[in-house]
């Protein structure tokens, strides 16, 4: 078989690649790197590449060595044009053999490649490529190579370059070296939410107010994460002031909550929340959950007795009232409704409105084995010990017997 013929194999082999290639990003050919280097004889040289942009999954790199007054036959942004997608490079040998120049000289180099620039300095210093997270320890002319990020350690998260380092193998004579490097920039990436962000969002999302109030608060950060990865990249987020922060968590906040509640799975969790604060006495807590069903319109009778019960018990009558009333709207028979809201009137001084109530339903139960007026004790029995005004209760008491 003749060399025409190995190449048109190559090219069908590329070409097929190339059809069955997903383009979910792009070759970044204006932060590529081109650099043309004299090295001396017996000289160490390291070369940062550009800035690789945020995304990078690949890199493709070619290195040339020229004798003198020899030009390049095609860049390798050039040959890159047709192959959209890194999968056809990483092919076997197929793609590595279209990536190499059409010349090169006759002088030779090693060369390696390394992630930060202390290592890189090491190397230009003393040698040394242990710490190397590439190495072409046989000298070449012409090399080309294709480095994932998830299989090699020379693309790293937070490293925003790379520094090859080259060793001439020349003793006599200057080489020319062309290095060439061209990063593969992911579309999904580019917007700078990789893991180790999405997880920084998630942490300070966990610690806001709205979140500390709903446990687990899973479902409703994951929910806000989405949302700030569709309205901001990831660092024009970090570039906000902390108030502009606060208001985006809040606004976001607010929507996944209305999202969320689409499956009322994360207000009837709520719910068990403010029943178990409730029992522990810690009725301020209470207060602010049952207060987000509220706001957000889950709320039902039980919701607002037990937000209007809880408010009793903090001594905010007047907003006990209120909260009972909103829950006789939905359901006036409700006897717990009725009887906190006569609580309510009687704990604020106003003993007109609240006997009435007291009156009407004095020989109905409030449960099937509990009687409205064994409720009444009770509930005065927990007010006293809660140190709740007392002064009517006698009262109320003996107007019950009659």
């Amino acid at each position: 078989m003749n060399i025409k013929n190995i190449l048109f194999i190559l090219l069908i082999i590329l070409s097929v690649n190339t059809l069955f290639a997903q383009k979910d990003g792009y070759w970044d050919k204006e932060r590529a790197t081109k650099r043309e280097i004299v090295v001396s004889a017996r000289e160490r040289i390291v070369i940062k590449t550009e800035e690789l942009p945020i995304g990078t999954t690949e890199v493709v790199f070619r290195i040339t060595l020229l004798d003198v007054n020899q030009q390049m036959a095609n860049s390798l942004v050039s040959v890159l044009k047709s192959i959209p997608d890194p999968t056809g490079i990483s092919q076997g040998s197929a793609g590595a053999v279209f990536l190499l120049s059409k010349i090169s000289g006759d002088d030779k180099c090693k060369y390696a490649i390394f992630s930060n620039e202390v290592l890189a300095a090491e190397y230009k210093k003393n040698g040394t490529t242990a710490k190397a997270c590439y190495e072409q320890n046989l000298a070449v002319s012409k090399d080309a190579k294709g480095l994932s990020i998830d299989k090699s350690l020379c693309i790293l998260p937070n490293s925003n370059a790379m520094w090859f380092g080259f060793e001439s193998k020349n003793w006599l004579m200057n080489q020319k070296i062309v290095l060439e490097v061209v990063p593969w920039v992911n579309t999904r990436l580019s917007s700078g939410w990789n893991l180790e962000n999405r997880k920084l969002i998630l942490n300070q999302c966990k610690s806001t107010d709205l979140a500390k109030k709903i446990i687990p608060s899973d479902d409703f950060c994951v929910c806000v994460l989405n949302n700030l990865q569709k309205e901001y990249k990831f660092q024009e987020f970090q570039k906000l002031l902390s108030i502009e922060k606060s208001k985006a968590y809040a606004d976001f906040g607010n929507a996944c909550l209305s999202q969320i509640g689409t499956s009322d799975k994360i207000f009837s969790d709520l719910r068990n929340q403010v029943a178990d604060l409730v029992k522990q006495a810690k009725y301020s807590e209470a207060i602010e959950k049952s207060g987000i069903i509220v706001v957000y319109g889950k709320a039902n009778v039980k919701d607002f007795n037990t937000l209007g019960y809880s408010y009793l018990m903090t001594k905010q009558y007047a907003k006990a009232i209120k909260s009972l009333k909103e829950g006789e709207k939905l359901d006036d028979s409700e006897l717990l409704i009725q009887m906190n809201l006569a609580h309510g009137y009687l704990l604020n001084k106003n003993f007109k409105s609240a006997k009435p109530i007291y009156k009407k339903y004095q020989f109905q139960n409030v449960t099937d084995s509990l009687s409205w007026t064994r409720k009444v004790q009770q509930d005065f029995d927990t007010f006293k010990k809660a140190g709740l005004p007392s002064g009517d209760f006698d009262r109320v008491l003996r107007l019950l017997e009659d």
